[in-house]
């Protein structure tokens, strides 16, 4: 150990360059590329002037430290990774030579008994070493504040941050932006939808939907659906709020990083990290408000304050409070989440002295298993999975599956319950259940509508007064829906929308120089639905200068014949005889062609 003012060249740009990698760059596991990035540092340090050219031969010639006397910034202590995200927000902010420079006294806000209660759950619940591993993440809601932050289990073999870094299915864990998206716009908890193997149409095909385990409960309205996890539900109410809103919601709630707008969103097939998903439940909390800091943008607080060597205060990273989701509708959803935890897929994290609210999640084939939950007071996630890989976690549960209500569950209950121990038991605010009235509602024209009699596809949903869509649809009688058959040949076009049954118009455009002609190339309308036997205009590119020939097969005379014919140019290779025979060209045959186009063509000797 040496301060900032007695380092060496060789160990200053060490050090230097470790922030773009820390792991990568470490000298002890990765000598060769830490000399390399020393010597880059170096490099650039002597082409700005601020080393001669002997101190840069002479620090390229000395020694890494030794194994044993390397100890990376941030490996000391309880919280490694915590330490190595502060650092990290700092370096974004100061630069790399200020943080490594020394004189910034930086207040953080982590609680040290809290994170020794986050290892000790983990470790406590993860007792198999060849087993699974766990994210832990841990949120102050009325303050924004990060007070525990477990990512991973070993600092010295990986410093990839398991609650930052991490980008994993959030499966089920995800359906509480999707129900919040519902209240948003007015639909009751009391909407209710089958609970059976469902086929949406998505515009182009229909998306099948199972249950997890392929258990059905006939019907579920949102509260039931959401106790639970019912795949099927979720899936038709992505369906109605909205794709796109639901990410929207999701990104108002505290998930920074970019969704798909796709349907299976509401089931949670996009990646995100435990601090996402903590920093997002933290918002349900505070009566759905979302903290930011002042200082470093769209996240949660890990920084107070920043004060330079003399005690001046350089930034003070003050809680910003915005109001992301109305407060009774926070209240309801939370209402629900309690239900996950006192009934539902949650029980194992259920408190003894106090209420909690929460959601399970579990991805495809057991890949990565979730639970994140609040108390009023703390918002907490836990993700459970291998880390390298998504590995299935069929048998590591004392010999069954890992689900979200197992370990990451067990975990949360075990964290949760010490680290509020001792202190008295707050309750959520109450809330009021506003009156419903039922809307029988389709999509048309990239909106909800209320139904005119002739839709199909329609929804009976419960709104609440005064909310739901206003407009009344111009349905069509017997409407079916449109496919789209952009990409497809135009006689499996034909046959696609015939059986609907629907009509098509062919229209045509100049094709582009080497464009298919025989496939749609666009549609009126896209989507959407029409009228049994309506007509849907298919537009194909029609070549002005006629069609790229055929030429495989035939000996390079031939083909340049049949080519200059078509006034195309060719494209022969050096020393090829006129008997050859043409194996390949490019481009193929059939495409647009446009005067003097180069053809080029593979050629193999002729036989005999």
């Amino acid at each position: 150990n040496t301060s900032a003012k007695k380092l060496t060249l060789p160990q200053a740009a060490l050090l230097a360059g470790l922030p773009a990698d820390p792991s990568g760059y470490d000298p002890a596991t990765n000598p060769a590329l830490a000399r390399a990035r020393r010597a880059e540092v170096l490099r650039a340090m002597l082409a700005q002037n601020d080393i001669t050219q002997a101190d840069f031969r002479a620090a390229l010639r000395a020694p890494l430290p030794r194994p044993a006397d390397v100890r990376l910034p941030g490996i000391q202590g309880p919280a490694p990774y915590f330490a190595n995200y502060v650092k990290q927000q700092l370096i974004s902010k100061y630069g790399t030579r200020r943080v490594f420079g020394g004189g910034l006294n930086v207040d953080t806000t982590l609680d040290l008994r809290l994170q020794r209660l986050a290892r000790k759950a983990i470790q406590s619940v993860l007792t198999e070493p060849s087993g699974p591993s766990a994210a832990l993440v841990a949120i102050r809601p009325r303050t924004g504040e990060i007070v525990a932050m477990y990512g991973g289990d070993n600092f010295r073999a990986s410093q990839f941050n398991l609650a930052v870094q991490g980008e994993r299915q959030a499966g089920s864990s995800f359906k509480p932006f999707v129900l919040a998206t519902a209240l948003r716009q007015g639909i009751s908890p009391s909407t209710t939808f089958a609970s059976k193997p469902v086929s949406i149409f998505i515009g182009d095909r229909y998306w099948v939907v199972h249950d997890f385990e392929n258990e059905y409960v006939g019907s579920a309205n949102l509260t039931t659906a959401t106790i639970i996890s019912d795949n099927a539900v979720y899936a038709q109410l992505t369906k109605l709020v909205g794709p796109t809103n639901v990410a929207a919601m999701a990104h108002r709630l505290g998930i920074t990083r970019h969704l798909n707008p796709y349907f299976a969103i509401g089931l949670g097939a996009d990646a995100v990290s435990p601090l996402e998903m903590a920093r997002a439940f933290s918002t349900f909390a505070d009566d759905g408000a979302r903290v930011d800091g002042s200082v470093f943008g769209n996240r949660p607080r890990a920084v107070t304050r920043i004060q330079n060597a003399t005690g001046a205060l350089l930034d003070d990273n003050r809680p910003l409070r915005r109001q992301v989701l109305a407060s009774n509708d926070d209240r309801l959803l939370t209402s629900i989440l309690e239900g996950v935890v006192r009934e539902g897929t949650g029980k194992q994290a259920a408190l003894a002295d106090r209420p909690a609210a929460g959601k399970t999640g579990t991805t495809e084939n057991y890949g990565d298993a979730w639970f994140v939950g609040y108390t009023p007071e703390l918002a907490t996630a836990v993700w459970v999975g291998y880390p390298n890989s998504v590995r299935p976690m069929t048998t590591d549960y004392h010999g069954q599956p890992v689900a979200g209500g197992t370990f990451p569950a067990e975990i949360w209950h075990a964290f949760t319950q010490a680290a509020l121990a001792g202190t008295p038991p707050q309750q959520f605010p109450s809330y009021s259940v506003p009156y419903a009235s039922a809307k029988r509602v389709a999509w048309r024209d990239g909106r909800l509508q209320i139904d005119d009699g002739y839709c199909q596809d329609t929804t009976e949903v419960d709104y609440f007064a005064g909310t739901g869509p206003r407009r009344t649809a111009n349905c069509q009688p017997n409407e079916v829906d449109i496919p789209s058959v952009v990409g497809q040949p135009i006689a499996q076009a034909r046959q696609r929308l015939a059986a609907q049954p629907l009509k098509a118009n062919i229209v045509y455009k100049p094709a582009r120089p080497k464009q298919r002609t025989n496939v749609v190339v666009a549609q009126f309308p896209r989507s959407g639905r029409a009228s049994s036997f309506s007509t849907i205009t298919l537009v194909l590119a029609k070549p002005l200068d006629g069609l790229v020939p055929r030429v495989l097969g035939l000996s390079v005379g031939r083909a340049r014949a049949r080519l200059r014919a078509a006034r195309l140019d060719v494209s022969v290779p050096d020393g090829a005889d006129d008997s050859a025979v043409v194996v390949r060209q490019s481009p193929v045959a059939g495409v647009a062609a446009a005067p003097h186009m180069r053809v080029t063509v593979t050629v193999r000797a002729a036989p005999g």
